[in-house]
């Protein structure tokens, strides 16, 4: 073979794989679904007048009587804390601006159960939520099978609701 029809052939080859590889639909990111399904739901990035999650730790419940509150997350717009006693994890507690996510407080308006005069809501077998200011979830949410439902609305009655609705 002669040098030119060596460079032919190489230079065909090789706008033959750019093509073929150029025009081959890629298959979707592994996350594209769940950004579909997150998005469609009503949820959206962080806002701007989103409060900070370390100015929401100040109204949990304190550790005490063999219980340890322990946070585990802050971020722009939530906080969450393991509830733990004896090493065990009990539940996960947590407070999340809405602003957030607003369809978030559309469960409440059909609520017919209060916790110190705010509406409360049963999500699923595991968690209990209650709306502070139509802003502010706050929900408790076991990790073991002892801590009951009644549990769940004691510790969310724990939580300082009156200081946080005056939260801006």
């Amino acid at each position: 073979m002669t040098l030119s029809f060596k460079k032919t052939l190489a230079t065909g080859l090789l706008l033959t794989t750019i093509i073929v590889t150029g025009c081959n639909n890629q298959a979707p990111s592994p996350y594209a679904q769940v950004q579909k399904e997150t998005t469609s739901q009503g949820a959206s990035a962080v806002v701007k007048d989103s409060v900070k999650g370390g100015s929401l730790n100040r109204f949990f419940p304190p550790s005490g009587n063999g219980f340890n509150r322990v946070y585990t997350q802050e971020k722009k717009g939530f906080a969450e804390a393991k509830l733990e006693k004896s090493g065990k994890t009990l539940a996960m507690m947590s407070i999340a601006d809405t602003k957030n996510n607003p369809t978030s407080v559309d469960k409440f308006k059909s609520s017919t159960k209060n916790i110190k005069g705010y509406p409360a809501v049963q999500q699923g077998s595991t968690a209990t939520a209650l709306l502070v200011n139509d802003r502010f979830q706050v929900k408790v949410m076991s990790r073991d099978t002892s801590f009951s439902p009644n549990d769940r609305e004691t510790w969310l009655g724990k939580f300082d609701l009156n200081a946080l609705a005056q939260m801006k």
